[in-house]
Parts: structure tokens; sequence; C-alpha cells
């Protein structure tokens, strides 16, 4: 018994470290976010990819899928500004991976809008499209 209790006890403290490296982003409300666009005091990222980019985002939304590479060169340069990563809708996770972007490139108050496009759409807001989408 006891040899397969250790085992086991290290297994646990493997798996509590990795969802411990899954780190959790604060979710901002549609007011909040719609009040910063507003006052253009936010830097919104969608991560919906490219196709769905030109067919329609949040108004002043990067495309993560187009610019992840060159991604510092369109973020502010005060790493306190508020950054904003979004995806389709509440179920949605890609956001992660431009807010861990954001987080990799020393941004300390990066946020996820949880309703995602689909909620930003929902409320009657109005949204951005590409003209060659």
């Amino acid at each position: 018994m006891k040899k397969l209790f250790l085992p086991f006890i290290l297994s646990l403290f493997v798996a509590a470290s990795a969802f411990a490296g899954d780190k959790k982003f604060a979710a901002i409300s549609h007011d909040d976010l719609a009040s910063a666009i507003a006052e253009k005091s936010v830097t919104v990222i969608d991560v919906n990819g490219t196709k769905s980019y030109n067919k329609g985002r949040i108004p002043g939304a990067i495309d993560f899928e187009a610019n992840k590479q060159n991604l510092a060169s369109l973020l502010p340069e005060d790493k306190d500004s508020l950054i904003v990563a979004y995806c389709a809708n509440e179920a949605c996770r890609a956001y992660k991976k431009a807010a861990k972007a954001a987080v990799a490139l020393g941004y300390t108050n990066v946020v996820h809008y949880a309703e995602g496009l689909q909620g930003w759409k929902k409320s009657g807001a109005d949204i951005e499209t590409s003209e060659n989408s």
C-alpha cells in the first residue's frame, strides 16, 4: 500500500502544477469594454481567426492570427495598459493564446471578454468588417 501511495501523491503534485500553470484571466463586462473602447483606453485582440476577423469584429480589434509575430509592435508602450482578448463566445478558450502572448510581452493588465464576438453582436453593439471580406 505504501508503495502505491508515494507515486499517487507525486502524480497529484504534477497535475496540480500543470493546472496552476494555466493562468486565469479576469473578465471584463460588456459595459466596461464598450466604455474603454469609447475612451480609447484599451487594446482589443480578436482570436477568432482572420476569416472571422474580416467578416466582423469588435471595433479596433487586432487580428491575432495575422499579427501574432509582430504583436509587440501593435501593443501600447505602457505595460500597464488595458489589453482585452476575446474569441467567439463564453465556451471558447482560444482567447488564452493572445492573453498569454501579451503577458509574455510583460503586460500586467490583461483581461478576457468572455461574451466574445457573439455576445458583442447580441448586445446590438457595432461591429467592424473588412471591405474585402
